[in-house]
C-alpha cells in the first residue's frame, strides 16, 4: 500500500482486536498491582531489585546480567547483548519519585483537638488536591543505634488513615476570592494524626500534660513502634495517597492512581528488558531519585553514579575500552510522561502537537520551556532512526510538546544524559492529571510504550 503523504496519528484501539485487547488488559492488572504496592522510590527500588534478582541479575559485575541499587533510591541493571560494548548501550532512564508530602523533622504538633503532622511538599503539586482526602504513611524510621523500621500505614483494610482536613464553604468566603496560589497555605498542609486525651485520674489542671494529645500520641507510637519523638529527626516518612490503583471508565481502558509520572516508565521499561531478546546492543536500565526537585543528591541524575557503573561494567566485559567511549557511543530514551490533552482544557494545549491518550508513547523532541529553556533537544538522526524503527515494527507513536508556548513546559532526566555526548531524546506515555493524587493513564498506552521499549533494545541501532 502506498504510503500517505499526510500524516496522522494512529489510534491504537481502532485496530485491536480481541487477543490484543485481552493482553492490554492483563499488562495494566499487573500495572495496577506494581502501582498500588509502589508508592514510594524506595519501595519502587526494592520491587525492581528483587525482579531483577528473580531473572538472574547479581551485584557481580563479572556476570552478563548485572545490577547495583544505591541507598536503597536508585538502581542501575545492564544486560550483555550481541553486539560489544565498544558499540555504547541501549539506554532507558527513568525515574522512581513523584510529588508527594514529607515529614518536617519535627512534626509533632497539638493544635486544638487535634495532634498533627507539619508537612514539606516534594516536587510540583497543587495544594488544594491533597486536601480532604484519606492519606497513607510509607518510609523509614531508623533510630539512633542504626535499626530501621519500614513504615506502611493506611493501606490494609482496617488500618487507620490520615487526613488533612478542609475549610468548610460556609467560611471560606475570603479564601474563595483568592488566587489558588495564596488561598492554600503550604504551612497549613498539617495531617491529622490523633485526637484522644489519655486518662490522667488527676484531680488538679496543674497536674494534666501541657499537650494531652501528643502526649497520648508518643505514648501510641512508643507502644506499638517502640519509637520516641526524637526518632522522627532522622526519618524519612511520606504521606501518599491511601487506597489501590484502579481500572476507571466501563471499559476499564484506563488506568487511575498516584505516582504514574513516573512510575509508568519504570514498569514498561523494567518489564521490556526481562523480556527482550538479547540481539542488538548491550542493553541497560536507570532509575533515579530526585527528579521531580532537580534531580541533585547522590541518587539524582545529576550525580555521578551511573558513570561509576559504567566504568565498572567497561572493565569487566571490556577492559580495554574507555568507559568514555561506551557513554558517547549510547542510545537512552529519557523514559518520562508527556501531559495529555484534557478534554476539559484544551485551551492550554496547541492541539496540533498535544497528545492524545490511547496514541502510543509521546516522543518529546525536546523539553524546557519559554524559548526552550532547558531544554536537551534530540539530533533529527536518532529521531528518524527511532520512527523508522517503530513504524516498521508497527507500534503506534506520537509526538508531542508539553502545552502551549510561552504556558507550558518542563524537565526530564535527559539532559543529564546529553552531557556525555550520548544520543538522547524523551519518550512516554501521555498522562491525565499529571502531578495530582490521582492520574490517569491509557492501558492501551501502557502496552505500546513496552513494545516500544522492547523494540529499542533488541534493536541493533
Amino acid at each position: 500500500m502506498e504510503k500517505s503523504l499526510a500524516y496522522k496519528p494512529k489510534n491504537i484501539w481502532d485496530d485491536a482486536d480481541a487477543k490484543t485487547r485481552k493482553e492490554m488488559e492483563a499488562l495494566a492488572q499487573r500495572y495496577i498491582e506494581f502501582l498500588t504496592r509502589c508508592k514510594t522510590e524506595r519501595e519502587t527500588v526494592e520491587y525492581v531489585r528483587q525482579r531483577l534478582a528473580e531473572n538472574g541479575y547479581a551485584e557481580d559485575f563479572g556476570g552478563d546480567k548485572v545490577m547495583r541499587p544505591l541507598r536503597g533510591k536508585a538502581i542501575f541493571a545492564a544486560r550483555k547483548g550481541a553486539l560489544p560494548l565498544s558499540q555504547g548501550l541501549s539506554l532507558l532512564a527513568a525515574h522512581a519519585d513523584t510529588p508527594r508530602l514529607d515529614f518536617k523533622q519535627r512534626p509533632i504538633v497539638e493544635q486544638p483537638g487535634v495532634a498533627q503532622a507539619k508537612t514539606h511538599y516534594y516536587g510540583g503539586i497543587r495544594k488544594y488536591q491533597w486536601l480532604a482526602r484519606p492519606l497513607a504513611l510509607h518510609g523509614v524510621i531508623v533510630r539512633e543505634n542504626g535499626e530501621t523500621l519500614a513504615v506502611t500505614i493506611g493501606e490494609k483494610p482496617g488500618e487507620p488513615v490520615f487526613c488533612i482536613a478542609d475549610l468548610l464553604p460556609h467560611l471560606a468566603q475570603k479564601q474563595v476570592t483568592q488566587p489558588v496560589s495564596e488561598a492554600f497555605e503550604a504551612e497549613k498542609l498539617n495531617i491529622i494524626l490523633a485526637h484522644s486525651t489519655p486518662k490522667t485520674g488527676k484531680t488538679s489542671k496543674d497536674d494534666a500534660p501541657k499537650d494531652p494529645v501528643k502526649t497520648q500520641l508518643l505514648e501510641l507510637l512508643h507502644k506499638k513502634y517502640g519509637i520516641c519523638e526524637e526518632d522522627f529527626i532522622t526519618a524519612e516518612l511520606q504521606a501518599v495517597p491511601a487506597g489501590p490503583a484502579r481500572f476507571v471508565g466501563f471499559d476499564k481502558a484506563m488506568i487511575g492512581g498516584y505516582g504514574q509520572d513516573d512510575r509508568i516508565c519504570v514498569f514498561t521499561a523494567l518489564e521490556a528488558m526481562l523480556e527482550a531478546e538479547a540481539t542488538g546492543r548491550s542493553m541497560a536500565v536507570m532509575f533515579w531519585d530526585k527528579e521531580e526537585i532537580g534531580s541533585d543528591g547522590a541518587t539524582g541524575a545529576a550525580s555521578r553514579f551511573m558513570q561509576y557503573c559504567i566504568e565498572d561494567l567497561a572493565r569487566a566485559w571490556e577492559k580495554n575500552v574507555p568507559s568514555s567511549h561506551v557513554l558517547l557511543e549510547t542510545r537512552a530514551l529519557s523514559a518520562d510522561v508527556s501531559a495529555a490533552l484534557d478534554p476539559d482544557y484544551q485551551d492550554v494545549h496547541e492541539k496540533q502537537n498535544a497528545a492524545l491518550l490511547g496514541y502510543g508513547p509521546v516522543f518529546s523532541k525536546f523539553t524546557g520551556s519559554r524559548g526552550k529553556y532547558g531544554a536537551s533537544e534530540a539530533d533529527a538522526e536518532f529521531f528518524a532512526v527511532l520512527r523508522g524503527l517503530f513504524n516498521g515494527k508497527g507500534i503506534a507513536w506520537q509526538a508531542a510538546e508539553l502545552g502551549k508556548v510561552d504556558h507550558g513546559g518542563g524537565g526530564t532526566v535527559a539532559l543529564f544524559l546529553a552531557a556525555y555526548g550520548m544520543q538522547v531524546i524523551d519518550l512516554g506515555p501521555a498522562i491525565l492529571s499529571m502531578h495530582s493524587p490521582f492520574e490517569l493513564s491509557s492501558s492501551a498506552d501502557l502496552f505500546a510504550t513496552k513494545q516500544a521499549f522492547r523494540a529499542f533494545l533488541e534493536a541493533q541501532i
